[in-house]
């Protein structure tokens, strides 16, 4: 193998070793990597010419983003996994006792066990640039930072900084990374090799000052044994009552964290051992793998040439929708975005949705009031057409009404030039059919952002009988660039996740059409792991909004959709969900109360159906997903079952510790989730009985044995 580290020495004693993984995009940290490193250590421990040494990446927008993912995934034996924590850190603790200063210089990506080789280091340098992230990911894979990360992380920032850092396994900006004590300087980055070289020669002969807990009360907390156990028990219930225990890693984080500092650093590198021993092989470990690979392919660009950059996109259609998607395109993009609408008021609408969005960046310390005031006045205001004709990128967020859209994308075709592309926000409407009076309908498109565009994470990009492979491409990078992961699904109603999710909605109505209390119903689904039940969800989304997709679902698919008598009730008697503060629920302000005891008497049902176990409950709602999930499968909606669980996962919530859908299906086995839709299907109603595409599956060997074949 081609070294992947260069050492320098200069004639003054500083040194730059630079890590630059051959033929690899990014650095990480893989056996041959670890190999050479070991025997890179053992030479530096012997050099009398080196006085300071700078670890530099050259990768240019990556410092190390961490271990090698497939030696973590092909481990099936805890002795093997500890082993491996072992090793990172015999060699970690070897560049921390090198007889030299050294200096972490990290301008961009820092992640996992990058962050735990620069927390090993003397001192830790950071570029202003803005791609820096520094984080340690780790629990969100269902282990811990094991190479030294949760024993060295609280003695350098404190342990409530730590905690925050290691259990959310978010990243930081150099400039929070500055603030929490976890980097030493920040330089500009135009200036940054040479001020680190500079930094790097001031601290020659010198020790690294003493760190931890900041502010009184920082000490009064963590600084004897009585205050970190408050501090570690507050965590505890904190991270309980998040995930209902469904992810062992972060509550093994925090005994681990605990063991370091009260039993020293020896005893807490044990203890992640230990603990990286039983978490690597567990299913949730490997689930949570399962998705990071899912999430990996979706941020790679598909086959053929790199779209042309988006330089002037456009907002069509105000108000919170559109606000939220202009915010993302300032604040992602940083581009200047046309804003536009017939009407004032709605105008106001969204530069104000815009403006609270930022203003709540820059209450969480996320971003500068100047920078917020710089993103702002790249909105652009204006209820007029002039200034289209030369947009490149138009997404269409106006009243989800198919007149009103044909209208508006005919008139688009007309005006802007051949290459543009149009993007319709579109939940529920045919692209085929919004497109069906312009002359290109090849440029037209779906990009569907899920509410609150903000929040949440996935696009569904939605090509359509006529839309060109190029346009889809051109869609799912700029998607990429707002910070969001794409997904490609094809022309359909309710495309893919609106559709799977609606047989789920259906079902948790019917289950209160027969008598099952709101309260059962949604607390099963909680405590099977979503995030919120599905009758709190249609508060959420709107009583009136779910109506009328489910009336365009169920005349898509009658036979197989149906929903109670009752639906239109809610909504018409004046309920619409969280919006009015009135639906299943009862609401002050956004804040839930309780289920409304009325809701009963206004739909004409009666609750006191024997109570079901939660087990049982749950997969009356995930099996009629299974069971449509193998037809959008077969219509070919979605390119395989791993597209289709990464949607779930980030359109709904499904649980990622179950690696989604399909793969939940799998491991269950899929035959056997046919006999028990047999049974409901007797049992309950035909609409269970399982469709043929889901027994050619279950004889295949399930969804992803199938998909292989």
């Amino acid at each position: 193998m081609t070294s992947a580290f260069r050492l320098a020495v200069g004639g003054d004693g500083l040194a730059s070793l630079t890590f630059d993984l051959p033929e690899r995009r990014v650095n990480i940290f893989t056996r041959e990597v670890l190999a050479e490193l070991e025997a890179l250590l053992a030479e530096l421990r012997g050099r009398a010419d080196i006085a300071v040494l700078v670890l530099l990446s050259g990768k240019p927008d990556v410092f190390i983003a961490g271990a090698d993912v497939d030696e973590i995934e092909r481990v099936t034996e805890p002795d093997q996994a500890a082993a491996g924590s072992r090793l990172g850190q015999r060699l970690f603790s070897a560049w921390e006792a090198l007889p030299f200063p050294t200096v972490a210089a990290i301008r961009g990506t820092c992640l996992g066990g990058g962050t735990e080789l620069a927390l090993a280091s003397t001192w830790i340098a950071v570029s202003d640039r803005r791609e820096v992230r520094i984080g340690l990911p780790e629990v969100r894979l269902g282990i811990l930072p094991g190479w030294g990360g949760c024993t060295r992380l609280p003695r350098r920032v404190g342990l409530t900084t730590a905690l925050e850092v290691i259990l959310a396994g978010r990243n930081l900006s150099a400039a929070r990374a500055l603030r929490a004590g976890l980097a030493d300087a920040l330089f500009p980055d135009p200036e940054f090799l040479p001020r680190v070289a500079e930094f790097a020669r001031s601290r020659i002969g010198r020790r690294a000052p003493r760190r931890g807990a900041r502010g009184l009360r920082g000490l009064l907390l963590e600084g004897n044994p009585l205050g970190r156990r408050l501090v570690l028990a507050r965590a505890r219930a904190r991270t309980l009552a998040q995930t209902r225990g469904h992810y062992p890693a972060p509550l093994a984080a925090i005994e681990v964290v605990g063991i370091g500092l009260d039993r020293g650093a020896t005893a807490g590198f044990d203890a992640e051992a230990r603990a990286i021993g039983t978490l690597a092989v567990s299913g949730v470990a490997k689930n949570l793998l399962h998705v990071f690979r899912l999430m990996e392919a979706a941020r790679r660009d598909g086959e053929g040439p790199e779209p042309p950059e988006v330089r002037r996109p456009a907002v069509l259609g105000a108000g919170v929708m559109g606000g939220g998607i202009a915010h993302l395109v300032a604040d992602q993009a940083g581009l200047p975005v046309r804003v536009k609408d017939v009407r004032p008021e709605a105008l106001a609408t969204a530069l104000g949705h815009a403006a609270a969005l930022f203003g709540r960046q820059v209450r969480r310390r996320r971003l500068e009031p100047a920078e917020m005031r710089r993103r702002m006045a790249l909105l652009q205001p204006t209820l007029e057409d002039t200034g289209l004709a030369g947009c490149d990128f138009v997404i269409e967020a106006v009243v989800e009404s198919l007149e009103v859209k044909q209208r508006l994308f005919a008139d688009l075709d007309r005006r802007l030039r051949p290459d543009a592309v149009l993007a319709s926000n579109t939940s529920s409407l045919s692209i085929d059919a919004i497109g069906a009076h312009a002359a290109h309908r090849g440029r037209v498109a779906g990009m569907h952002f899920f509410n609150p565009v903000d929040r949440m994470p996935l696009v569904e990009v939605v090509a359509g009988t006529w839309t060109r492979a190029e346009t889809v491409r051109a869609v799912a990078a700029f998607a990429r660039r707002l910070g969001k992961t794409p997904v490609v699904v094809r022309e359909g109603p309710g495309f893919l996740v609106n559709r799977l999710l609606m047989f789920y909605s259906a079902e948790a109505l019917w289950l209160l059409d027969e008598g099952h209390r709101v309260e059962e119903v949604d607390r099963a689904m909680v405590a099977w792991g979503m995030p919120m039940g599905p009758l709190r969800l249609a508060d959420e989304v709107g009583l009136d909004v779910a109506a009328k997709v489910a009336h365009i679902l169920t005349a898509a698919f009658p036979e197989r959709l149906p929903f109670p008598a009752w639906l239109d009730r809610l909504p018409e008697s004046g309920r619409l969900g969280l919006k009015n503060g009135r639906g299943i629920y009862r609401y002050e302000g956004r804040k839930e109360k309780a289920v409304d005891p009325e809701v009963y008497a206004a739909i004409g049902v009666r609750p006191g159906a024997r109570p079901l176990e939660p087990g049982a409950l749950a997969e009356r709602l995930v099996l009629p997903m299974v069971n449509e999930a193998a037809r959008c499968l077969e219509e070919e909606i979605v390119d395989g079952p791993a597209p289709l669980d990464l949607a779930l996962i980030l359109g709904t919530g499904f649980p990622p510790f179950r690696g989604g859908l399909c793969r939940w299906a799998d491991q269950q086995g899929v035959a056997h989730l046919v006999e028990k839709l047999e049974r409901l299907a007797r049992e309950v109603g035909a609409r269970h009985a399982p469709c043929e595409a889901l027994r050619r599956i279950a004889a295949d060997g399930g969804f992803y044995a199938a998909a292989r074949r």
